[in-house]
């Protein structure tokens, strides 16, 4: 039970911290208020809406990056990137480096590893 609670933590911490790569350090030209968003762009980063004006610059030119494929993506994935995004936009910045943490680490772990508790963490959902 302890090792499917942990491995379900690790499959919600490797999610979250896909985004994480969105709030990276980059420089950016120009501030970009929600309002001067498109309506694609709105849609898709809707989760960060309260806080987006309070966003660093660099870290609303990733989202914006990211937001580009948003359009291409099926309704799954669509509510599947809203979900994580929602998720990850409410984390305390200590919760987000604890999974930044907890991503790398788990990045270490061997390849085929990986796969097989990504394997038993899509079992565990079904079930």
């Amino acid at each position: 039970m302890q090792i499917i609670l942990s491995l379900r933590i690790r499959s919600l911490i490797s999610g979250l911290l896909i985004l994480s790569f969105f709030t990276c350090s980059l420089a950016s030209a120009a501030p970009q208020p929600w309002q001067s968003l498109s309506p694609a762009q709105q849609e898709a980063l809707a989760p960060l809406a309260q806080q987006w004006n309070h966003l660093q610059e660099a870290q609303k030119q990733h989202l914006l990056n990211t937001a580009e494929s948003y359009p291409s993506l099926s309704p799954k994935q669509k509510q599947r990137f809203r979900k994580r995004l929602s998720v990850w936009s409410k984390l305390t910045p200590e919760q987000r480096n604890a999974a930044r943490e907890k991503y790398q680490a788990f990045q270490k772990v061997p390849a085929d590893t990986r796969e097989e508790v990504k394997q038993m963490i899509r079992k565990n959902r079904r079930e």
